[in-house]
């Protein structure tokens, strides 16, 4: 239970209290759903499952399919693994990371303009930000617990091993590639409050992430530019990241730890300009119309 405190009291202890209570609210609703729970675990299977199939019936079989994707593979980046199914699972479940962080933070603003109770948060001693840092931390949560659960069934389903590679590492590069989802969240959310929707902007941002980052192929197969333009996005290193660690393929910049501290200077960077975002363009529709007009 969180303390009340006067606004004098309202110190960083006070802050990360408001965004835990937030998270657990949301963690509260959750649940009361339990078919969400099985929606997040099974959809990154089903997304996989559709190109690892594809991949079988082309080839005539298992073997033959990770015979063939090992050889493009080889063409492409200089690295090597059969193990197709584990790349495709890492891919899908890291894009629904992101999907999720995106779709709470959207359907929130959405929710709350729609409802009436925006501006109400406004008026509420406590930063709106806060709030919106308590729904991205529940995103973040429930998305990496969802993500562990999917990929060992998914790969159990597939009949290989999912603890391999160097595990530990893949962990690490899964959740330092969360913090600059806060700065992608922030800026997504920005617009959804300008144009006041979100399901059909959502559904665009998942078409354009998910070939961006390199769900189920490398980013070199893109021209120059348009991998540059991959390599500015976090989620791709996010998913290489993971991919090279557990498959032992090569990595962006030749080690893991370069790679490593690229993430992390995403992660100081985006969540500032997220927020700069976000508060920019809050400001100029309060300055307008009001938040409080859906």
């Amino acid at each position: 239970m969180m303390q009340r405190t006067g606004l004098s009291e309202f110190n960083w202890r006070t802050k990360l209290d408001i965004i835990w209570t937030v998270a657990v609210a949301r963690f509260k609703t959750l649940a009361r759903y339990r078919g969400w729970v099985f929606m997040d675990i099974s959809i990154p299977i089903v997304f996989a499952a559709m190109p690892v199939l594809l991949g079988i019936a082309f080839a005539g079989s298992v073997s033959a399919a990770g015979e063939n994707f090992n050889t493009n593979l080889m063409n492409l980046t200089g690295a090597s693994t059969q193990l197709f199914q584990v790349y495709m699972l890492i891919g899908a479940n890291v894009f629904m990371i992101v999907s999720s962080s995106l779709w709470q933070v959207g359907f929130w603003i959405r929710r709350e303009r729609f409802t009436g109770t925006l501006e109400s948060i406004y008026l509420a001693p406590a930063s709106r930000m806060l709030v919106l840092a308590g729904i991205s931390l529940y995103a973040n949560i429930r998305s990496i617990l969802a993500f562990f659960v999917s990929f060992t069934i998914g790969c159990l389903i597939f009949g290989v091993w999912p603890f391999q590679g160097q595990f530990l590492i893949a962990i690490l590069f899964l959740l330092a590639g969360i913090i600059p989802l806060w700065g992608v969240s922030f800026f997504f959310g920005s617009i959804v409050m300008k144009i006041r929707e979100a399901n059909a902007l959502i559904n665009i941002a998942q078409l354009g992430i998910s070939f961006i980052m390199g769900v189920y192929f490398p980013i070199q197969i893109f021209p120059k530019a348009m991998e540059y333009l991959a390599l500015c996005f976090p989620p791709t290193w996010m998913t290489n990241g993971v991919r090279s660690s557990i498959l032992d393929l090569s990595y962006f910049m030749e080690h893991w730890y370069i790679d490593f501290a690229v993430l992390w200077l995403f992660a100081l960077v985006f969540p500032l300009m997220g927020l700069w975002a976000f508060r920019k363009i809050e400001d100029g529709i309060r300055k307008n119309e009001g938040v409080g007009q859906f």
